[in-house]
C-alpha cells in the first residue's frame, strides 16, 4: 500500500489451480435458484468459462471482476452478462499500458470492451465513482468522498454490493450507487474482510445526498 492508499496484490494460487472443469457439474445446484453469480480470475480460465456457462445455464446473471488483470479469450467473454474492471484491469483487456482515465476515456474504453465482445461493462473508476455501459445506454454514477486509507478489498467489495443489490430487484443506478457506498466505507479502514462495511452502514451512505 502506498501512500494514497492504493494497493498491490500478491497472488499464491495454492488449491484454487487444482479445480479442473470436471469438477463442477457436481457443484450445479450451488447456481440452481440465484439472481447472480460472482466470479474471479483466480482459478484456471477454463474452470471460470466452465461455470460461468452452468450458472448461465440455471439462469443466473454472470458477473466477472476480471482479477488478476489478463487478456481473456472471445469464447470467455462471451459468457459473461457483466464485466467490472478498475482501470487497470480493462486496459490489459485491451491489450494497453495502464494509466488512469478520466471520465471522457471511460467512455470510450467501455465502448471497445462492447466490440470485443462483453456484454455490459461497468469501470470502477476509483474517486470518480463507477461508469457502466451497454450497447443501449452510458451511465456514470458518482463516488462518495471519503479519505482513504487501504484500497485492499475495495473491489471485492463493490462487487458484492451489487450483486446484492441486483438480486434485490433494484434499479441499475440505484444499484451501483449502493455498491459505491460499500466500496467508499471500505476504503476507510485497513485490511481486506475487516474493511468490508455491515448492511446498516452502507443503507446509511447510499441514503445520504
Amino acid at each position: 500500500m502506498d501512500a494514497a492508499g492504493q494497493n498491490s496484490i500478491v497472488v499464491a494460487p495454492g488449491a484454487n489451480h487444482a479445480i479442473a472443469p470436471s469438477d463442477l457439474e457436481g457443484i450445479r445446484a450451488v447456481f440452481r435458484g440465484a439472481h447472480c453469480a460472482l466470479f474471479q480470475l483466480e482459478t484456471p480460465l477454463q474452470v471460470v468459462e466452465r461455470a460461468m456457462a452452468i450458472a448461465r445455464e440455471e439462469g443466473a446473471i454472470t458477473i466477472l471482476d476480471p482479477a488478476p488483470a489478463q487478456k481473456l479469450s472471445a469464447d470467455l467473454l462471451a459468457r459473461v452478462d457483466l464485466l467490472t474492471p478498475n482501470e487497470g484491469e480493462a486496459l490489459t483487456l485491451l491489450g494497453r499500458p495502464p494509466e488512469r482515465l478520466s471520465l471522457r476515456d471511460a467512455a470510450a474504453v467501455a465502448e471497445a470492451l462492447l466490440a470485443i465482445g462483453v456484454r455490459a461493462v461497468i469501470l470502477k473508476l476509483g474517486e470518480q465513482g463507477c461508469y457502466y455501459r451497454s450497447r443501449e445506454r452510458g451511465l456514470h454514477v458518482p463516488a462518495f468522498p471519503v479519505t482513504v486509507v487501504d484500497s485492499t478489498a475495495a473491489g471485492d467489495t463493490f462487487n458484492g454490493a451489487l450483486a446484492v443489490a441486483l438480486t434485490e430487484g433494484r434499479e441499475l443506478e440505484d444499484a451501483l450507487r449502493f455498491a459505491n457506498a460499500a466500496a467508499a466505507l471500505s476504503v476507510t479502514r485497513a485490511g481486506a474482510q475487516p474493511s468490508i462495511p455491515s448492511r446498516e452502514e452502507v443503507d446509511a451512505l447510499a441514503r445520504s445526498t
